[in-house]
This record gives C-alpha cells, structure tokens and sequence, in this order.
C-alpha cells in the first residue's frame, strides 16, 4: 500500500520521508490549528519541491479557496491542491451537486487565471509566474 505523509514543511522531512518510501507527499501545517506559529504550507512548499527534484509528486493542502490559490500551488512546484472546506461546504449546501458546482466554480477560475495570465493549460505553469516579494528591480 502506498504511504502518502501529510505534514511535511521542511526538506530535511521530506528527503526523510522519501529514504523510508513514501509514494508522494503532503506539504502541509494541518491548517495552522496544532502549531499557530506553523511556517505557512505554500511558504514551505518550494524548498521542498527543490529538495526532492522532482522523486515523487508533492500535493499540497491548506486553505485553497479560489482558483487563485490553486495556480500559486502549481507555479511553486505541487502537482496538485487538495480542496476540503470548499468541498464541504457545497455539500453541506447542495449534497453531491452541491460539491460538483464547487469543483465546477474552482475549474472555471483556475481557467480564467490561466487566460488572464497568458497560459493555455497548467502544464504551462512555471515558477516564473510568481513575482518575488520586495521591490520590483527594474
């Protein structure tokens, strides 16, 4: 059976995780509710990235809402993004068409931002596509 952490915010852990086997990982802070101090899953995500060279797919989780949030994750290297109060609240809502208007929502905005940012698909994602935080040098 495949073991697939969640949990992972540091290299060394992910590097770790892979030595012991692991499928793929999880980059994740459990939504800052263990450690409210926990380094933020999309801050942690590149050095992670960097630090498995592309071994196994990296997922991330933590607070994607909009398609946004979903295009961050893939320009920073996760393979995907995995959506859960979204989820739930469209089910709570609408039952299971509640929760296939909520994915159908997050598809058709992770569409528009590739469109506006000039992109065809996600595989056209790269890590260029986020400015760097600071000063513009220009």
């Amino acid at each position: 059976m495949p073991v697939i952490p969640k949990g992972i915010l540091h290299p060394d852990d992910a590097r770790r995780a892979l030595d012991y086997g692991a499928a793929s990982l999880i980059v994740s802070n459990h939504g800052g509710r263990q450690l409210d101090s926990a380094v933020a899953s999309l801050d942690a995500l590149p050095a992670i990235v960097d630090a498995i060279a592309g071994r196994v797919e990296v997922l991330i989780d933590g607070g994607f809402r909009r398609g946004t949030d979903v295009l961050k994750a893939l320009a920073l290297g996760a393979r995907a993004a995995l959506i859960a109060r979204p989820v739930y609240w469209g089910l709570a809502v609408g039952g299971s068409s509640g929760v296939r208007h909520v994915l159908d929502l997050l598809r058709a905005e992770l569409a528009l931002d590739l469109l506006l940012c000039g992109l065809a698909s996600p595989e056209e994602i790269t890590r260029e596509l986020i400015v760097p935080a600071g000063p513009l040098l220009g």
